[in-house]
Protein backbone atom coordinates (compact mmCIF):
# COMPACT_ATOMS: atom_id res chain seq x y z
CA UNK A 1 0.00 0.00 0.00
CA UNK A 2 1.18 3.30 -0.54
CA UNK A 3 0.99 6.37 1.60
CA UNK A 4 -0.89 9.04 -0.33
CA UNK A 5 0.71 12.62 0.13
CA UNK A 6 -2.21 13.55 2.28
CA UNK A 7 -1.03 11.27 4.82
CA UNK A 8 2.21 12.50 4.70
CA UNK A 9 1.04 15.97 5.87
CA UNK A 10 -0.75 14.54 8.61
CA UNK A 11 0.63 14.40 11.75
CA UNK A 12 -1.35 11.98 14.18
CA UNK A 13 -2.32 13.32 17.74
CA UNK A 14 -2.31 10.88 20.65
CA UNK A 15 -1.29 7.65 21.21
CA UNK A 16 -3.02 5.03 18.42
CA UNK A 17 -3.32 2.21 20.95
CA UNK A 18 -5.34 4.22 23.26
CA UNK A 19 -7.52 5.54 20.83
CA UNK A 20 -7.95 1.78 19.07
CA UNK A 21 -8.65 0.17 22.27
CA UNK A 22 -11.09 2.99 23.48
CA UNK A 23 -13.01 2.40 19.49
CA UNK A 24 -12.79 -1.10 20.27
CA UNK A 25 -14.35 -0.83 24.04
CA UNK A 26 -17.47 1.04 22.58
CA UNK A 27 -18.48 -1.15 19.24
CA UNK A 28 -17.82 -4.60 21.39
CA UNK A 29 -20.19 -2.80 23.71
CA UNK A 30 -22.62 -2.04 21.20
CA UNK A 31 -22.55 -5.78 19.77
CA UNK A 32 -22.65 -7.35 23.37
CA UNK A 33 -25.75 -5.23 24.37
CA UNK A 34 -27.33 -6.74 21.26
CA UNK A 35 -26.20 -10.43 21.47
CA UNK A 36 -27.01 -10.69 25.06
CA UNK A 37 -30.68 -11.34 23.73
CA UNK A 38 -29.14 -14.63 22.97
CA UNK A 39 -26.40 -15.26 26.06
CA UNK A 40 -23.54 -14.37 23.93
CA UNK A 41 -20.30 -12.17 23.62
CA UNK A 42 -19.30 -10.85 20.63
CA UNK A 43 -16.07 -12.71 21.50
CA UNK A 44 -18.24 -15.40 22.20
CA UNK A 45 -20.09 -15.29 18.69
CA UNK A 46 -16.60 -14.72 16.50
CA UNK A 47 -15.49 -17.69 18.09
CA UNK A 48 -18.30 -19.63 17.55
CA UNK A 49 -18.58 -18.25 13.84
CA UNK A 50 -14.53 -19.47 13.43
CA UNK A 51 -14.84 -22.56 14.54
CA UNK A 52 -18.14 -23.04 11.83
CA UNK A 53 -16.38 -21.82 9.21
CA UNK A 54 -12.74 -23.82 9.95
CA UNK A 55 -13.81 -26.77 12.30
CA UNK A 56 -12.66 -29.38 12.87
CA UNK A 57 -10.06 -26.81 13.06
CA UNK A 58 -6.70 -27.24 15.40
CA UNK A 59 -6.30 -25.05 18.27
CA UNK A 60 -3.30 -23.91 17.18
CA UNK A 61 -4.46 -22.95 13.99
CA UNK A 62 -7.55 -21.33 15.35
CA UNK A 63 -5.53 -19.01 17.62
CA UNK A 64 -3.31 -18.02 14.26
CA UNK A 65 -6.62 -16.89 12.41
CA UNK A 66 -8.05 -15.28 15.36
CA UNK A 67 -4.62 -13.44 15.90
CA UNK A 68 -4.86 -14.31 19.47
CA UNK A 69 -2.15 -16.61 21.81
CA UNK A 70 -2.89 -19.95 23.04
CA UNK A 71 -3.92 -19.07 26.73
CA UNK A 72 -5.98 -16.58 25.20
CA UNK A 73 -8.24 -19.01 23.07
CA UNK A 74 -8.07 -21.46 25.74
CA UNK A 75 -9.80 -18.79 28.24
CA UNK A 76 -12.28 -17.79 25.56
CA UNK A 77 -13.21 -21.57 24.32
CA UNK A 78 -13.75 -22.50 28.11
CA UNK A 79 -17.09 -20.87 28.16
CA UNK A 80 -18.01 -22.62 25.76
CA UNK A 81 -17.21 -26.00 25.94
CA UNK A 82 -19.05 -25.75 29.35
CA UNK A 83 -22.28 -24.79 27.59
CA UNK A 84 -21.79 -27.61 25.44
CA UNK A 85 -21.56 -25.45 21.95
CA UNK A 86 -17.90 -26.67 21.25
CA UNK A 87 -15.89 -30.03 21.81
CA UNK A 88 -12.43 -30.96 22.25
CA UNK A 89 -12.13 -34.07 20.03
CA UNK A 90 -8.93 -36.31 19.68
CA UNK A 91 -7.08 -35.43 16.16
CA UNK A 92 -5.08 -36.98 13.72
CA UNK A 93 -3.22 -38.41 15.62
CA UNK A 94 -3.93 -39.28 20.23
CA UNK A 95 -1.61 -36.53 21.46
CA UNK A 96 -3.72 -34.01 18.78
CA UNK A 97 -6.99 -31.99 19.82
CA UNK A 98 -9.53 -30.81 17.46
CA UNK A 99 -11.59 -27.78 18.00
CA UNK A 100 -15.40 -29.26 16.86
CA UNK A 101 -19.21 -27.01 16.86
CA UNK A 102 -21.71 -29.20 18.17
CA UNK A 103 -25.28 -29.01 16.84
CA UNK A 104 -26.25 -27.28 20.19
CA UNK A 105 -24.10 -24.84 19.15
CA UNK A 106 -24.60 -24.43 15.46
CA UNK A 107 -28.38 -23.72 16.88
CA UNK A 108 -26.75 -20.72 19.20
CA UNK A 109 -25.03 -19.17 16.61
CA UNK A 110 -27.81 -19.38 13.42
CA UNK A 111 -29.93 -17.90 16.80
CA UNK A 112 -27.03 -15.18 17.29
CA UNK A 113 -26.50 -14.80 13.82
CA UNK A 114 -30.02 -12.70 13.00
CA UNK A 115 -29.32 -10.41 15.98
CA UNK A 116 -25.45 -9.99 15.15
CA UNK A 117 -26.57 -8.50 11.61
CA UNK A 118 -28.85 -6.39 13.16
CA UNK A 119 -26.29 -4.88 15.16
CA UNK A 120 -23.94 -4.67 12.16
CA UNK A 121 -27.29 -2.77 10.04
CA UNK A 122 -27.32 -0.17 13.43
CA UNK A 123 -23.66 0.64 13.30
CA UNK A 124 -23.61 1.19 9.59
CA UNK A 125 -26.19 3.73 10.16
CA UNK A 126 -25.06 4.96 13.34
CA UNK A 127 -21.92 6.01 11.53
CA UNK A 128 -22.38 5.65 8.06
CA UNK A 129 -21.92 2.70 5.69
CA UNK A 130 -19.53 4.64 3.38
CA UNK A 131 -17.87 5.29 6.59
CA UNK A 132 -17.74 1.90 7.95
CA UNK A 133 -16.61 0.72 4.67
CA UNK A 134 -13.39 2.91 4.54
CA UNK A 135 -12.88 1.72 8.43
CA UNK A 136 -12.90 -1.70 6.97
CA UNK A 137 -10.63 -1.20 4.21
CA UNK A 138 -8.22 0.94 6.66
CA UNK A 139 -8.12 -1.77 8.99
CA UNK A 140 -7.55 -4.59 6.58
CA UNK A 141 -4.74 -2.34 5.03
CA UNK A 142 -3.24 -1.65 8.43
CA UNK A 143 -3.69 -5.39 9.36
CA UNK A 144 -1.60 -6.47 6.03
CA UNK A 145 1.06 -3.84 6.71
CA UNK A 146 1.41 -5.15 10.54
CA UNK A 147 1.46 -8.84 10.01
CA UNK A 148 3.96 -8.48 7.05
CA UNK A 149 6.41 -6.50 9.51
CA UNK A 150 5.95 -8.69 12.25
CA UNK A 151 6.57 -11.68 10.20
CA UNK A 152 9.52 -10.25 8.04
CA UNK A 153 8.00 -9.95 4.85
CA UNK A 154 7.83 -6.07 4.30
CA UNK A 155 8.91 -4.50 1.31
CA UNK A 156 12.03 -2.62 1.97
CA UNK A 157 11.16 -0.24 -1.54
Amino acid sequence: MQIKPKALALKPQGCTSFKLRKLMRVVSQHYDTELAQVGLRNTQYSLLSQVLALGPVRPSELAAAMMVDASTLTRNLRPLINAGWVELQTGADERSRCVVITPAGRDKRLKAQRIWRNAQERLNVLLGSERVAALHELIDDSLDLLVAVSSGDEDHD
